[in-house]
């Protein structure tokens, strides 16, 4: 992860903008970051963007994700 810019999670990756690979690369990481599988992180805007939005399935977003994201959304 690479932090937080107002109210938004910073997430830097160093595949590069071609293909999808840097967006691939962005979900991915943010998975990780929520303990949850890649298939569970969806892109719901900004395929094209820097500024991306994403969503975690229903069914995996247990209290643990939900304390990962607080944690990740508090300035360090």
């Amino acid at each position: 992860m690479g932090g937080l810019h107002g109210d938004r999670l910073v997430v830097a990756v160093q595949a590069r903008a071609v293909d999808g690979a840097a967006t691939e690369a962005a979900l991915a990481a943010l998975a990780d970051a929520l303990g949850v599988r890649r298939r569970h992180v969806s892109l719901v805007s900004g395929a094209t963007s820097r500024d991306k939005v994403a969503e975690v399935d229903d069914a995996v977003v247990t209290q643990d994700v939900r304390g990962r994201v607080a944690e990740l959304l508090v300035p360090h």
